[in-house]
C-alpha cells in the first residue's frame, strides 16, 4: 500500500491498527517537550488513540531519559510501568532522549577513536551507570556496527530501556534514531515536521501491529534415541556451527548482567540475547533440526551442543508459533524465536526428491527445495551472481522494518524467497538465495547438492569470495548493483 501523506514514495504496511498509547514524561528538555507534542499530534492525526493514563487498553508508553546518564532501575519506566500503573499486562516502552548535536558528535567521535585502537583500552568504554564487565559487550558491538551500535548499547543501558528514540538537536529536531533489541538504527532527518513525527510514529506503530509467534507447541511422540543416534543431521549441524564461527559468522552473546545491575528482569527483557540461528532439513523426520532460542539461557552459536538443538515439523494451525517434536533424553529447549520463519518459507516452494541410503536400502524422500537455512546479524557487501540469487523484500519492509520473532517478519521473509527464481526451478544453478532485513540482518538458504554437508556450499561460497559478508547491515531501502569484478555490490540510497 503506498502512503499518500506527508511522507512521499514511502510503502506502509496495509496490516496497521490503531493502537492506544500514553506519555509518562520523565527528565525533560525544551526539546523533548516539543519533539514530545508533536509526536502525540502525529499519532492523533494517523488516527491513534492518545491517553491521560495508561490503562488495560494502552499498547504504548512513551516516556523521557537524560542522554548519556544513568536512570535508576526505579525510575525506568520499562521497569516499573506495570506496576505503578497498575496494568495486568506489560506495554511497550519507548525512551526519547535528547542529545545536542555537540554532545552527540562528541561521543561519537569518542567511540571512533575508541574502537580503532587495538588492542581496545577498557578504561575507553568506562560508562557511568555500567558494570565493569560492559566494554567488552561495547567493544564487540561497536566493531560490529561502528560507533553508533557502541552508543545505542550505552543508551540502552544507561536508560534501563531496549527501544530508545534519540532525537538530534538544538532547539529544534534535526534527525533522530529509532534503537532496537536488534541493533537497528536507522536514522530520520528532520527536514518537514509533519514528515518527521508521522514517520517516527509510523514505524512505532508497525511494530505494534504484529505478534511475536514464539508460542511453540509439543506435538506427537518423542523421538526415540535409538533413532536421533543414526541421524547425521545432528552431528553436521555441530560441524557447520564450528565452521560458520571460524568465519566470525555469529555475533557475541548479549547479557544483562554483564551491562548493568538491575534486581529483576522478568517481563522487560529476557536475561540474555542469543543473535543468529540456523536449521537443516532432516528427511527421516520430515522436520528442520534447528538451533534453540538463547533468550532462555547463553547458547554459544560457534560451538554448539546436541541439547542445544531442536526439532520443528510445522506450524500451529492459529500461526501463533512452531510445532515441535521432543526427543528422548533430551533437555528439549524450545528452537530459536525464528522457527516460525524458517520453516513457513517452504511452504510455497517445490518440494525435490532426495535418494539416501537407510539401514542398508534406497529410500526416497520430498524434501524442501531448501535445504538449510541460516539468519544472522550481518550484512552482505556483494555477492556472484552465478552463484547466488538476491532475493528482495516487500518495498513496505524496507521502509517501514519490522521486528525478529514476529509474524510480520516471518511473512516477509516467506514472501520474498518465495518469488526467487533459484527456488522456483530447482535446477537453476544457482545454489544460495539470500534476503537482508534492514536494521536486523541477513538470512540466506541453500539448496541440496549431492556430496556436501549442510550449510557446506554456504561457507564454501563465503572462502571462495561469491558471498561477502560484512559487520553493517543496511537500515533502510538498499539494492546491489554489477560490478567490474563480476560481482553484484551493496548499494544504499544517496
Amino acid at each position: 500500500m503506498e502512503h499518500t501523506s506527508a511522507i512521499p514514495t514511502r510503502h506502509v504496511h496495509p496490516w496497521l491498527r490503531k493502537i492506544n498509547l500514553s506519555f509518562v514524561p520523565g527528565q525533560m528538555t525544551p526539546l523533548l517537550e516539543l519533539a514530545a507534542s508533536g509526536l502525540l499530534e502525529a499519532f492523533r492525526a494517523l488516527g491513534h488513540t492518545v491517553q491521560e493514563q495508561p490503562d488495560e487498553r494502552t499498547d504504548l508508553l512513551l516516556t523521557t531519559a537524560p542522554f548519556a546518564k544513568p536512570l535508576n532501575w526505579r525510575e525506568a519506566v520499562m521497569f516499573t510501568g506495570r506496576r505503578r500503573f497498575r496494568l495486568a499486562h506489560t506495554p511497550t516502552t519507548v525512551t526519547l532522549v535528547h542529545a545536542y548535536p555537540e554532545e552527540f558528535r562528541k561521543l561519537m567521535a569518542h567511540f571512533e577513536a575508541a574502537l580503532a585502537k587495538d588492542p581496545a583500552d577498557p578504561a575507553d568504554f568506562a560508562f557511568e551507570g555500567l558494570v565493569p564487565t560492559a566494554y567488552q559487550a561495547l567493544i564487540h558491538q561497536g566493531r560490529r556496527g561502528g560507533p553508533i551500535l557502541a552508543l545505542e548499547r550505552l543508551l540502552q543501558t544507561q536508560v534501563k530501556s531496549i527501544r530508545v528514540l534519540l532525537i538530534v538537536g538544538e532547539n529544534e529536531p534535526g534527525s533522530a534514531y529509532l534503537f532496537d533489541l536488534a541493533g537497528a538504527h536507522p536514522r530520520i532527518e528532520a527536514t518537514r515536521q509533519d514528515g518527521f513525527y508521522e514517520e517516527i510514529a509510523l514505524r512505532l506503530v508497525t511494530g505494534l501491529s504484529t505478534k511475536e509467534v514464539t508460542q511453540h507447541q509439543v506435538v506427537g511422540e518423542p523421538i526415540p534415541y535409538s533413532l536421533w543416534r543414526e541421524l547425521s543431521t545432528p552431528s553436521a549441524m555441530r560441524t557447520a556451527s564450528r565452521e560458520l564461527g571460524q568465519r566470525g559468522f555469529f555475533t557475541q552473546l548479549i547479557r544483562v548482567a554483564d551491562m548493568v545491575h538491575v534486581p529483576a528482569v522478568g517481563d522487560a527483557v529476557a536475561e540474555q540475547y542469543s543473535e543468529g540461528c540456523f536449521a537443516t532439513w532432516e528427511p527421516r523426520l520430515e522436520a528442520l533440526i534447528a538451533t534453540i532460542t538463547g533468550s532462555a539461557r547463553p547458547v554459544d552459536k560457534e560451538n554448539i551442543t546436541e541439547d542445544e538443538l531442536a526439532v520443528i515439523v510445522g506450524v500451529r494451525p492459529d500461526g501463533k508459533g512452531a510445532l515441535i517434536r521432543h526427543r528422548e533424553n533430551g533437555r528439549n529447549d524450545p528452537p530459536s524465536s525464528e522457527a516460525v520463519e524458517m520453516i513457513a518459507m517452504d511452504q510455497p516452494l517445490p518440494r525435490v526428491p532426495l535418494t539416501l541410503e537407510v539401514q542398508g536400502s534406497e529410500s526416497t524422500f520430498q524434501v524442501p527445495v531448501a535445504r538449510s537455512k541460516l539468519h544472522g546479524h550481518r550484512g552482505l557487501a556483494a555477492y556472484h551472481p552465478g552463484f547466488v540469487e538476491f532475493a528482495p523484500l516487500d518495498l513496505s519492509y524496507y521502509d517501514f522494518p519490522v521486528s525478529c520473532a514476529t509474524e510480520a517478519q516471518a511473512n516477509a521473509i516467506r514472501q520474498a524467497f518465495s518469488r526467487a527464481k533459484a527456488l522456483l526451478n530447482p535446477p537453476d544453478p544457482r545454489q544460495v538465495v539470500f534476503t537482508v532485513l534492514p536494521g536486523h540482518g541477513v538470512v540466506m538458504v541453500e539448496k541440496w547438492q549431492a556430496g556436501k554437508a549442510p550449510f557446506q556450499l554456504i561457507w564454501e561460497y563465503m572462502d571462495a569470495g561469491y558471498l561477502q559478508i560484512e559487520p553493517p547491515v543496511p537500515q533502510g531501502r538498499h539494492t546491489y548493483e554489477p560490478g567490474t569484478d563480476g560481482l553484484h555490490h551493496l548499494r544504499l540510497p544517496k
